[in-house]
């Protein structure tokens, strides 16, 4: 199956009764802002790495968030004066581990963490973007976009599905977890359904790596032509 549209999820099962809306231009470059987004072990990433070589500019949301706390960085700073010096390694780096038992633990530590990094990624997020050539497709990858209730801000939302079976397979063939740790980290995230509700293309990754790309070609086609 190539990419399906809101409204057909993979298989052929009914999805939303809406009508997809249509892509609007950047008013700034003649552009298209497009949110990507699945669950955990969906196939995002080779996604993203599919819509890079294709000529899609790229913004990785995750590379961003280390990016901005990176040694040396204001955003290092901040992050060191909420939460104290225990947070960096002897090398003067974050270390994510401590940083992860202290906000993992207490929600509103979370929220100082998220208050200091989330802007720093917005913003270098709106330079990339910025420097994007005229018409080019912009896609944002974003793990947590619909946790974060991010869907309006985008022109398109493109959602990478695969059914929880198949994300808990994975995880314990590619990265050694138990079934119970990968069902967790499932649970952790928006349901398969919340993502399809706000997709306005979707792509199943249930196939081979060679099926994956081809379903990527048309829907990158699609949003190229859709924004023409």
């Amino acid at each position: 199956m190539a990419g399906t549209l809101a409204g057909e999820q993979p298989g052929g099962a009914p999805g939303p009764d809406r009508t997809r809306p249509p892509l609007r231009r950047r008013w700034d470059t003649g552009g298209v802002r497009v949110g990507l987004t699945g669950g955990v072990a969906s196939g995002k990433s080779t996604v993203s790495a599919v819509l890079t070589e294709l000529g899609a500019v790229v913004i990785d949301s995750d590379v961003l968030a280390r990016e901005v706390v990176a040694r040396g960085t204001p955003g290092l700073e901040q992050v060191v004066a909420a939460f104290g010096a225990g947070v960096l390694t002897p090398e003067g780096d974050l270390d994510r581990a401590a940083v992860g038992a202290i906000v993992f633990a207490d929600e509103a530590q979370r929220r100082v963490l998220e208050s200091i990094v989330h802007p720093l990624v917005r913003a270098r997020s709106a330079e990339l973007e910025a420097v994007a050539g005229p018409g080019a497709l912009v896609v944002h990858d974003i793990p947590l976009l619909v946790e974060g209730g991010m869907a309006p801000a985008f022109d398109a939302v493109v959602v990478v599905d695969v059914p929880p079976e198949l994300q808990v397979e994975r995880m314990v063939r590619d990265r050694g977890w138990s079934a119970e740790e990968a069902r967790a980290r499932i649970a952790a995230q928006a349901t398969r359904e919340q993502r399809l509700a706000v997709a306005t293309h979707v792509i199943d990754n249930t196939g081979t790596r060679e099926q994956l790309r081809e379903r990527v070609e048309q829907v990158h086609a699609e949003l190229l032509a859709a924004a023409s």
